[in-house]
């Protein structure tokens, strides 16, 4: 994300202009807008023009609109983002108070104003506009006749392809037919990782399956690549780790980038250190529970004791259309940075997102335990 302009006020009132450029940034521009908000940016809209004699046509013009946000939609498959509301400054072609839906469109400048822009989306911002945080890995998640090549973005696991193919079962002292199909199967899995893998940004290259799938695809792959001179394969070999998988679901990414092997190699990322953090989760729940708790009154509860060390939030909580409830999750997160607390926003985009969330998406390690908390009957249906 590029941002051109930068005015907020001291009392936290101002607006932003920015230029999303990938569609990471469409996500992240998806957890900036809130109901209430206004944007600006050029759309095309529908006129209807009537001339002298009294007939009509009807011409999609370009023109810039000012709009006070009522709605946002997000399609994370093809990362584009829909802001719907009410025209706010009237143009020649729209009526003041005029319903509009803009589509937000990569390399076109959008500008948000806010009436208040809270540590949460400012932290957002500088995340959306760090250059340090592309995508470096992709992931290939496989098991015989399915596989799922994805990308892990710094706050999102993009499925770009699925690739599934009948595969026949061996039969006694004829295995051709299996052979044959495990060939083609490779081959479409192969022209998958051609076309959306970016090997110019892309640090590594996740192989994952049970068995002996990722052996039998990577050997496939590199002498294919080698008979065929495919050199964006055979130049970037030393990208490409095998790593075990339980399956080849989108899911299995989650004990894969758990493994020791490739947490070392993605220890920058920020989706490992989501992965890691959650873990850590896991084990002090399962080891030391009153170190371990989850859920809006549990995790409140420690934070007035101070005892917050690690805070896991989810990213779903913040776009909470009820404002006083995402004030409250603000308001918890400035507490636990103020003293002297990690916050983790996870991105419900990513399976350790995903898991977070069915954990009412809110998670915290404490520094001590609190035995008490775990002694108490909460009804926590937050």
């Amino acid at each position: 994300m590029k941002l051109t302009h930068r005015y907020i006020e001291k009392h936290g009132a101002g607006e932003v202009t920015m230029i999303p450029v990938e569609s990471e940034d469409m996500w992240h521009a998806y957890n900036l807008i809130a109901v209430g908000d206004s944007i600006r940016s050029t759309t095309i809209r529908k006129v209807q023009q009537e001339s002298a004699t009294g007939s009509s046509t009807a011409s999609r013009v370009r023109t810039v609109l000012t709009i006070t946000v009522e709605g946002i939609e997000f399609d994370h498959q093809v990362c584009m983002l829909r802001v719907k509301g009410r025209n706010i400054v009237e143009n020649q072609y729209v009526k003041l108070g005029a319903y509009h839906t803009i589509d937000l469109e990569l390399n076109r400048k959008v500008t948000l104003k806010k009436h208040y822009w809270d540590i949460v989306s400012l932290d957002r911002l500088d995340l959306a506009c760090d250059a340090t945080q592309s995508a470096d890995v992709a992931a290939i998640v496989m098991q015989e006749g399915l596989a799922h090549i994805c990308l892990v973005l710094s706050s999102m696991t993009l499925l770009r392809a699925k690739v599934e193919q009948s595969i026949p079962r061996k039969r006694k002292g004829n295995c051709s037919q299996h052979d044959k199909a495990m060939q083609k199967f490779f081959d479409s899995v192969m022209q998958g990782v051609v076309r959306h893998v970016n090997f110019d940004v892309v640090k590594c290259v996740l192989i994952c399956s049970p068995g002996f799938v990722k052996d039998q695809y990577c050997e496939y792959m590199f002498t294919e690549a080698l008979k065929t001179d495919v050199k964006v394969i055979t130049e970037n070999k030393a990208k490409f780790i095998q790593v075990h998988s339980s399956s080849g679901y989108k899911h299995a990414l989650t004990e894969v980038l758990s493994d020791p092997a490739v947490m070392a190699k993605l220890s920058d990322t920020k989706a490992a250190e989501e992965v890691k953090a959650l873990e850590s989760f896991y084990q002090m729940l399962q080891n030391e529970s009153g170190r371990a708790f989850y859920g809006l009154r549990h995790v409140e509860k420690a934070n007035e004791a101070n005892a917050i060390e690690t805070l896991l939030i989810s990213d779903e909580l913040f776009r909470s259309c009820d404002f006083h409830k995402r004030k409250q999750y603000v308001r918890l997160v400035e507490s636990v940075k103020d003293s002297g607390g990690d916050v983790k926003v996870f991105s419900s985009l990513h399976v350790s997102g995903e898991q977070l969330g069915q954990l009412t998406g809110l998670a915290a390690l404490l520094r001590f335990p609190l035995p008490e908390l775990s002694d108490e009957e909460m009804s926590d249906s937050d």
